[in-house]
């Protein structure tokens, strides 16, 4: 059919292979699939009040997305019919086929009698609606055609019909062959695959002007708020590349084609693609018509500013660079403030990649809230905000700061900047150790509904702060024991962001690191290992963290040591002071499985201060727990005990499982090692808070499968028992612990040298 189409709608003229005609002269025109739709509209003009209001409703539904949607096969349109009103479906069947298997005359009388329904004092059909439109211009078009034209358009419907009779032969052939279960489930996958699944129709040669601006909207929609529902970036590329065909200039199919193309992270087709835009817009005039003599200008700039942009999404500092200055001096010359907000936006962004400074863009906000940009100013103040997380300022004004842009979001229905708030809250509690903080901010943003309006079964607020947080709900689920509700969750990310969409790596991390912490707690530290080199594509500094961690646990000291050393150096040189205090949280460990305990001290005072001085409670919290280690090992356990309380609350009330259970079991080793000195009586009782505090951190332990920190509180609390006298209990430890003693073999490391 496409040799067809371009014959009869396309007349193209050619010098030297180079297109000078507008394909896209012809508004519309007549195709066999059109005829259908006629036919449908007509046959429903005739049934009137036979119609049930239901149907009626259905049909209306149906109408828009078919009147303005591509070609589609017949069987597809007459199924999408039967689902609002078989009978019509059977009707407009009924038509089309006496028009196909009749002569040429019937299907000239089909579209004299469509001006009828334009006609009397209450007509069928308004001239200015939506389906007046579009009457009016298959008629207009018809009328056009030459004699040549109208046999080789009623030929193509005689090979539109019978190629449907075909299939509808095959069908059922296939039938007979098929026993009933599989029959039924191929007609609900049928059904699944419904006819008004967009993504799912492929542009069978040129289309119409408003076919293309609608094909283009839609996927462009699609992108942004549901990517699975969009054709996939190959299947979308081929579509572009036939538009692109017969017309070269149509500016809107390569600006699509730049997106398509930071979907798969292709910098050379991107950039081709965005140049080819800008070069079309100020060809076509688009810009000129309607700005006036800036036009030319104003594509310029933003033709610099957006590339400069491509260029810093791909790392290309250097080049971004350039590109916005070429961009800044175009604006300055044309006056333009919007462009130069947007210009100082991004020159923020590439300044913060060689030294942190907020003068920039405290002054951005400044500028955007004077000239009325809210979506500019309400990313200024998400970016300081983020800035000063890292730089350690008090929570209570990062929030305050929030709600101020909120102000801005809510007044002008800023959705995704909601969102993008929302997510940035979640993380911001999640850095200062606030797991049921974050937790209640995740499931706001998940309850929200989208305020932008998007079709029937687009799925909303597919967007990074949605990947973001769920992401961060399946480590919190992780951390808690729930490792299926976090297998679940992984799951929905999986299909709601698949491994080809650009925010698929934010979910591969995080399930990579989920894994590796169920491998770590039961002790099998191959699997571990062999899920460094994911963890290392995804994020060099966690991935090299993760790898001192393995090693650490295999008791290959030195090289855990040399590894940590150079992470610690790297993460002070990038002012990454979180991943600065886990470091120097894991060298304290090395040297306390070394025997160097002293040493320790100075490396956890050092961690102590870094995190009180950044507001890092949590970590905080962590590294006391650590220094009452230390006293424990320095044999001043009274001291430990001291200390303990003032850390253990937040661990217990915002921790995870696995660091509560270390807590407990740290209060258990420091409540035997004081009571030494006690009185007999007093020593019973510590003892029995003791065996108390083993039995609650044996249940976090076991939440969290954790076998080699249970083996040790089983050992813990049969020594105990046996002190106490129960040998009825002693006995039941002392069995499980050999159990899991069998499963798991000891490494030769001491047991009082481990805190976790």
């Amino acid at each position: 059919m496409a040799s067809v189409h371009e014959s009869l709608y396309f007349n193209p003229m050619l010098t030297n292979g180079v297109v000078h005609a507008n394909v896209f002269g012809v508004r519309d025109w007549v195709t066999p699939h059109k005829m259908a739709l006629l036919v449908l509209l007509s046959e429903l003009g005739r049934a009137g009040a036979q119609l049930g209001l239901l149907e009626r409703r259905r049909l209306n539904r149906l109408l828009l997305p078919l009147l303005q949607g591509p070609d589609m096969a017949l069987s597809r349109l007459r199924k999408a019919i039967e689902e609002c009103c078989p009978h019509l479906a059977r009707s407009v069947h009924i038509r089309l086929k006496l028009m196909a298997e009749g002569e040429l005359k019937d299907m000239e009388q089909f579209f004299d009698d469509l001006s009828d329904s334009f006609s009397g004092t209450e007509p069928e059909v308004h001239k200015t609606s939506v389906v007046g439109l579009f009457l009016r211009h298959m008629i207009l078009a018809y009328n056009k055609l030459s004699f040549s034209q109208v046999y080789k358009l009623y030929t193509a419907l005689q090979q539109y019909f019978q190629k449907d009779e075909k299939k509808d032969g095959a069908d059922e052939n296939e039938m007979e062959l098929t026993n009933p279960e599989e029959l039924d489930g191929k007609m609900e996958k049928e059904e699944l695959d419904g006819p008004l699944r967009e993504e799912e129709i492929a542009c069978s040669g040129p289309l119409s002007q408003k076919q293309a601006e609608y094909f283009l909207s839609q996927q462009a929609s699609l992108l942004k708020n549901d990517e699975t529902k969009a054709l996939a970036p190959a299947s979308l590329q081929k579509e572009l590349n036939n538009l692109l065909k017969f017309n070269p200039d149509f500016a809107e199919a390569h600006y699509l084609s730049y997106l398509n193309s930071l979907r798969v992270q292709d910098v050379f087709s991107s950039t081709h693609s965005l140049l080819h835009y800008f070069d079309r817009l100020i060809l076509t005039g688009a810009e000129s018509k309607s700005n006036g003599d800036e036009g030319y200008g104003r594509s310029l700039r933003y033709a610099a500013l957006n590339l400069a942009a491509l260029h810093c999404r791909f790392g290309h500092y250097q080049q971004a660079e350039l590109a916005l200055q070429e961009a800044i001096r175009i604006a300055q010359e044309s006056n333009d403030h919007v462009c130069l907000q947007h210009c100082l936006s991004w020159l923020y962004i590439l300044e913060q990649k060689i030294f942190d400074s907020c003068v920039l863009l405290e002054h951005s906000v400044n500028k955007s809230l004077h000239f009325g940009l809210p979506y500019l100013a309400s990313l200024g103040i998400q970016s300081l905000v983020q800035q000063r997380a890292f730089a350690g300022k008090a929570a209570n004004k990062l929030m305050d700061a929030l709600k101020d842009s909120d102000l801005l979001h809510w007044k002008h229905s800023l959705s995704e900047l909601i969102d993008i708030s929302i997510a940035q809250k979640t993380a911001i509690w999640r850095l200062y150790g606030r797991s049921t903080m974050a937790l209640q901010q995740a499931q706001t943003l998940l309850s929200m509904n989208s305020l932008e309006a998007v079709n029937v079964g687009v799925q909303q607020n597919n967007t990074e702060s949605f990947a973001v947080v769920l992401c961060h709900l399946a480590e919190l689920h992780a951390e808690q024991g729930y490792f299926a509700a976090a297998s679940e969750i992984l799951k929905h990310l999986k299909e709601r962001f698949p491994p080809n969409s650009q925010h698929a790596q934010l979910w591969m991390l995080f399930d990579q690191k989920i894994q590796f912490e169920r491998a770590m707690n039961d002790g099998r530290f191959h699997v571990a290992d062999s899920l460094v080199a994911g963890i290392t594509a995804l994020n060099s500094i966690e991935g090299v963290y993760r790898k001192a961690i393995v090693l650490k646990a295999q008791n290959q000291m030195s090289e855990a040591h040399k590894l940590l050393q150079k992470l610690l150096i790297h993460c002070q040189k990038i002012k990454n002071t979180e991943m600065v205090i886990r470091v120097l949280l894991s060298i304290a460990e090395l040297y306390w499985r070394s025997s160097c305990h002293i040493i320790a001290l100075p490396v956890l005072l050092q961690a102590l201060a870094l995190a009180r001085e950044y507001s890092l409670q949590y970590l905080a919290s962590e590294t006391v727990l650590n220094l009452a280690f230390s006293q424990l090992i320095l044999g001043i356990p009274e001291q430990a005990l001291n200390i303990l309380h003032m850390a253990i609350e937040p661990v217990l009330a915002h921790g995870a499982m696995l660091d509560k259970g270390c807590a407990m079991f740290l209060v258990a080793k420091c409540q035997v090692a004081s009571a030494a000195s006690y009185t007999p009586e007093k020593k019973i009782e510590a003892l029995e808070s003791a065996i108390s505090n083993l039995n609650e951190a044996k249940t976090y332990f076991a939440k969290v499968d954790c076998k080699e920190q249970l083996r040790d509180v089983l050992y813990f609390q049969a020594r105990l028992f046996h002190t106490l006298g129960k040998t009825q209990e002693r006995n039941k430890c002392a069995m499980l612990f050999r159990q899991l003693h069998q499963e798991l073999p000891a490494h030769g490391v001491p047991l009082i040298n481990a805190f976790k």
